[in-house]
């Protein structure tokens, strides 16, 4: 789903004056609650859109994404608080701020209201003033929470053009939160799943390594990176690293809960980690894989068997591939090649 980008401002001075570009929803049942409400509303320069039932409340929200919704909590039917919580299960409609109007005051409806997803509720009879001051506050904070997930998507979404993909796992129940355009197509090749479903390699994966990252730290010890999880296709191979925990400002996580975790991953193959090598250090495309095994612990024998030659061959192929780098164990030249080449990490 792709949303208009933020407009103006509709606030004044005295936050009680509209712009042309902001939408407000009005939602009753009682054209006569409507009428003064929207005629505030427009004179203060807001676009306004109104629905007398829920129904028609839940498709005009999808059709116009208002920037917020004045919501009558008692309506025959479909009621405020099942449409707040239909919007709010809506990715499309997720972040539209929503106010009750109610004419409730018992503390029961008004946590019903907050709970169904409302940000704030007035008491009928409604006063035009005190509302359009409400709708200030909320319209700036939906502003400045939309604009902080539209830079954190810009910038999570910039790591595709260099082959690094990400997604967000919330460790809680396994969800998947969010993901890039490279990390879906990844995903869907390799373990066949979309989202919100999380591969359940993954989710083993982060099982046996959360325990040891929700723990106190030992001050004693230096930070390690946590292992990585590969998945092998054939040549190819997709590594999952995990880059950090992860939580936006509507985040209501509790202290000790594992929280959202942002994870990098990246597909190799062989193919590309050989024409590394061979252009990192000069080598011959028979070098190449020599030393692509010594990285990956081969003995001489081994190597042979693999390339299908003798250990004498694997012996002299390895002697050239110390001089090109300028060293003289295996180790070393193992050490060299992973310093030079990301892809064998």
């Amino acid at each position: 789903m792709i949303h208009a980008p933020d407009r103006p401002s509709a606030m004044g001075h005295d936050g009680l004056t509209g712009d042309p570009a902001s939408i407000v929803l009005i939602v009753d049942d009682v054209p006569d609650n409507v009428a003064p409400l929207h005629d505030a509303l427009d004179a203060a320069g807001y676009t306004v859109l109104v629905a007398l039932d829920g129904e028609a409340a839940i498709r005009r929200a999808q059709q116009a994404l208002p920037d917020v919704v004045l919501l009558d909590a008692v309506m025959p039917g479909l009621d405020g608080f099942e449409v707040a919580r239909r919007l709010k299960a809506d990715p499309a409609t997720a972040h539209i701020p929503i106010i009750f109007m109610t004419g409730l005051t018992e503390t029961e409806h008004l946590v019903a209201a907050l709970e169904a997803g409302g940000v704030d509720y007035v008491t009928k009879p409604i006063k035009p003033r005190e509302v359009m001051a409400r709708m200030g506050v909320h319209l700036r904070n939906a502003r400045h929470v939309r604009q902080g997930a539209v830079e954190r998507s810009q910038a999570r979404n910039a790591l595709d053009a260099f082959g690094y993909a990400t997604i967000t796992v919330r460790a809680r129940d396994g969800r998947l939160m969010w993901q890039t355009p490279l990390a879906r197509d990844l995903l869907l090749r390799y373990c066949g799943t979309e989202a919100p479903v999380t591969p359940q390699p993954v989710l083993d994966w982060l099982d046996r390594l959360l325990p040891t990252l929700m723990a106190p730290p030992d001050t004693g010890q230096p930070l390690r990176e946590p292992p990585r999880l590969t998945l092998d296709q054939g040549p190819r191979r997709l590594t999952f690293r995990l880059h950090q925990r992860v939580g936006d400002e509507e985040s209501e996580e509790l202290p000790g809960e594992p929280g959202d975790w942002l994870i990098v991953m990246q597909e190799t193959s062989d193919a590309a980690v050989l024409e590394s090598l061979a252009q990192a250090f000069g080598l011959t495309a028979r070098e190449a894989e020599v030393l692509y095994w010594v990285v990956k612990g081969k003995i001489n024998r081994d190597i042979g068997d693999i390339l299908g030659s003798s250990p004498a061959t694997v012996k002299k192929h390895l002697e050239r591939i110390h001089a090109k780098l300028g060293v003289e164990t295996r180790t070393a030249a193992a050490a060299m090649a992973i310093n030079r080449v990301p892809l064998l990490g």
